[in-house]
């Protein structure tokens, strides 16, 4: 019986797939080549291709849901199902004005996993968007993104909620590990962007500059906290995918580059690029509680590196 990453994210497609009325399967249901549809990340509340878990029945719903698990570790869907929650104390903190909740996400997939040799498939709505395509068995994961909105809930100066604490901890730790000349390198501007770089595009473009200060300026324990921190947003994937991608992370030259201030609270981003990674992370809003992060693989995102193999094979 074949238990490998790809066979275990057809079962769950098809499964969910075979778990819809016509209605939704119909909307669920797209083909591989609507690029426009498939390239698409939103991690903002609005309307998206799919079919929408507030139409689903209880089989469906967890159909979607057993799909994401599938694209992500423990931890992660963790986190991403605290994100989801997110929604209805958000909808809340709004008095119900935007009508948010928490079956507000979307699923799609791209192709027919039964019968193609290359199909996709994306969970995504607010704050949460995954991506995973299947080409003749590998498995090309991106974008994943998280948010967190708000990214910490306290009690009496107390932490109740906090999704997104890796992300920022670990960064400024390796700040705090820097010496005043590598931090002055690391820091690329006293103002942070009003949100990640890469936005919603489709494709990342050339690389986001100031690069900032590189992993080969580092040594001891802030090489060690910049490797930490890249492994923690590989690690959002299955283990078999997070090792195949630090293997291929290990082989290019690393840069963390931070825009705006330094101090808790502060509106602050960061990002680490390396060849074919990028990895953003921003808390921007006014009061600094809104956080987003997201892994990408410019070269390769939406399944462009396992899709251009297969061309190059079946063209050779």
């Amino acid at each position: 019986m074949d238990d490998s990453l790809s066979a275990r994210m057809r079962k769950a497609a098809s499964a969910l797939l075979t778990s819809l009325d016509e209605a939704s399967h119909r909307l669920a249901a797209l083909p591989f080549a609507d690029d426009a549809a498939r390239r698409w990340i939103e991690y903002r509340p609005a309307p998206r291709p799919g079919a929408c878990l507030a139409d689903l029945d209880n089989t469906g719903r967890k159909a979607a849901h057993r799909l994401l698990a599938t694209a992500l570790s423990p931890h992660a869907y963790a986190q991403a199902m605290a994100v989801v929650a997110l929604e209805e104390v958000l909808d809340r903190s709004e008095r119900g004005r935007r009508g948010r909740h928490s079956n507000d996400y979307w699923v799609a997939v791209f192709g027919d996993p039964e019968r193609d040799d290359h199909w996709s498939w994306r969970f995504e709505g607010h704050h949460l968007s995954v991506t995973m395509t299947v080409v003749d068995g590998e498995v090309s994961p991106a974008p994943v993104f998280l948010g967190a909105n708000p990214a910490r809930v306290d009690y009496h100066g107390r932490t109740v909620s906090r999704p997104l604490a890796p992300e920022e901890d670990l960064a400024r730790e390796l700040l705090a590990a820097l010496d005043p000349a590598r931090r002055a390198e690391a820091i690329v501007s006293g103002d942070a962007p009003g949100d990640i770089r890469s936005a919603t595009s489709p494709r990342t473009g050339p690389r986001i500059e100031p690069l900032g200060l590189a992993r080969g300026r580092l040594t001891g324990s802030a090489r060690s906290l910049l490797d930490q921190l890249v492994r923690l947003y590989l690690d959002r994937l299955p283990a078999e995918l997070a090792a195949r991608e630090a293997a291929r992370v290990e082989a290019g030259e690393l840069h963390f580059a931070w825009e705006g201030p330094t101090g808790p609270g502060q509106r602050h981003y960061y990002r680490v690029q390396g060849d074919n990674l990028l990895i953003e992370y921003d808390n921007t809003s006014d009061d600094g509680n809104h956080a987003h992060t997201v892994l990408r693989r410019p070269r390769s995102d939406f399944g462009d590196d396992v899709l251009a193999a297969h061309r190059a094979e079946a063209h050779g």
